[in-house]
């Protein structure tokens, strides 16, 4: 597929510290042998989980938001395979696919694109191809019943993971249409008008489009919620918000009941499993926040999900370890580490 760099054995190797008497995740996760029969490798493999990266930060500057999402997914592959492997996770259940490289759109445009409002519309634009190459994948992955594990980027790549879901997921059933639901914990709700495709409007897309039946956000900040999107979402049945403020501040219920509720809101059929780290106090984003939910909170969350969902996917994104602004954080990726050992933990 192009845009897709697909793992070697001594890729995996080349991030992972050996270390005497000691196992890490590296040396046990599965890969592609053959990269020319992608989808028979992955119908083929026993494992449950493909883990694939996003590094793109595509979607977040065609939002007009602070690039740097591309840089999580090293940063997490690094901590991720150097974690041990031991009862708790050995590494056997997850191929480690790959990741995507949209380099050079993002070059083209930065080269040819003039003025701010050509560079948006150009990256607009590119976020189709990403949502093109992203969809097909992940349809491959579900239609073989494995969970997608998706890691960085921004959230605009919500919606090809929503539509290649629902796609594979519902390949037998004798249905119209081919839908999922979601839970997402966000300091946003991602349900911008649709007046081109960007970080922030992926889930009306996939509504709107018909492949997302119920969403369910958590956590959002009222400070920043647009009045016209606030509206649509609160007078439509199949979507459910609690504030953060709701949450924390007024305390109308605690953040684990909160989950336990978007969990049965969304119990009638799969369900993608959402993380923006942004909603995460003081980490790396390309929205950073002051206040939010803790890192112990997020993996509570994934815990949750991962024990009573049936999940289509995980998706962790927004992350960053360094900001186009010049922020940096080395430890974005370890947190994402812990989040997707927990996820696994979680279904075990």
């Amino acid at each position: 597929m192009k845009h897709l760099k697909i793992y070697t054995k001594q890729d995996i190797l080349n991030l992972t510290k050996l270390r005497s008497f000691e196992t890490k995740i590296g040396e046990q996760i599965q890969y592609v042998e053959d990269s020319n029969a992608l989808e028979t490798a992955i119908a083929n493999s026993s494992v449950r989980y493909v883990l694939l990266g996003i590094p793109e930060d595509i979607g977040v500057l065609a939002n007009d938001g602070i690039g740097g999402t591309d840089t999580s997914w090293p940063s997490f592959l690094q901590s991720f395979l150097n974690i041990q492997s031991n009862d708790f996770l050995s590494g056997e259940e997850i191929l480690l696919l790959g990741h995507f490289d949209f380099s050079d759109i993002k070059k083209l445009i930065e080269k040819n694109a003039i003025t701010k409002e050509e560079k948006i519309n150009a990256y607009k634009h590119a976020v189709l191809t990403i949502d093109e190459a992203v969809e097909d994948i992940i349809k491959i992955i579900t239609t073989h019943n494995k969970i997608p594990i998706v890691i960085g980027g921004g959230h605009n790549n919500a919606y090809p993971l929503i539509k290649g879901a629902a796609k594979g997921l519902h390949k037998a059933d004798l249905i119209l249409l081919a839908q999922i639901n979601c839970i997402n914990v966000d300091a946003h709700a991602d349900y911008r008008p649709m007046e081109g495709r960007h970080s922030g409007n992926a889930f009306r897309y996939a509504e709107e489009d018909g492949y997302l039946q119920k969403y369910c956000v958590i956590g959002i900040h009222e400070n920043y919620i647009p009045e016209n999107v606030w509206i649509d979402m609160v007078n439509n049945p199949f979507i459910d918000c609690i504030t953060y403020e709701d949450i924390f501040i007024h305390e109308k219920r605690n953040f684990s009941q909160t989950v336990l509720h978007a969990i049965n809101f969304t119990d009638d059929t799969y369900t993608g499993i959402e993380l923006d780290m942004d909603a995460i106090t003081n980490t790396l984003s390309s929205a950073v926040t002051p206040c939010g939910i803790s890192s112990i909170q997020a993996r509570q969350y994934i815990t949750l999900a991962a024990k009573h969902t049936k999940p289509a996917y995980l998706h962790i994104c927004e992350g960053a370890t360094q900001l186009i602004n010049g922020q940096k954080d080395t430890l974005t990726g370890k947190l994402i580490s812990y989040v997707v050992s927990d996820f696994i933990k979680g279904r075990s």
